[in-house]
């Protein structure tokens, strides 16, 4: 009982010893101006703050956002279908769908899903 309580703290400090030589040796002492600055959605942070940012891209994140919002609400009604009151069930998902439904003719309407400009 002695011997395996010495064999595993000899084993458990080997092995940090071993962890701790080869963290020292890989570290990587080159280091730049791009290496040591934040990054920022891809922007340069040492340039002018107040640059012009195309508010397509604003346009185009809104919308995964809410398709993505949307397949998390639609998945789980999938799922209770056999747990809850089919007729209730029915209109919860209709009325959800609908409301989804007008709210991408809003975004067709306003020229949104125009990609070509």
């Amino acid at each position: 009982m002695f011997s395996i309580l010495i064999m595993s703290f000899i084993i458990a400090t080997i092995s940090i010893v071993v962890m701790l030589l080869a963290s020292i040796l890989s570290l990587k002492k080159n280091t730049d101006r791009e290496k040591n600055s934040p990054f920022e959605c891809g922007f340069d942070p040492k340039t002018k703050s107040r640059m012009p940012f195309s508010l397509r891209f604003f346009l185009i994140t809104i919308l995964f956002l809410i398709f993505d919002v949307e397949i998390a609400l639609i998945l789980p009604m999938i799922l209770i279908i056999n747990f809850s009151n089919i007729f209730i069930w029915t209109l919860t998902t209709l009325s959800f769908i609908f409301i989804l439904l007008i709210g991408l003719y809003h975004e067709w309407n306003q020229g949104m899903l125009n990609w070509s400009n």
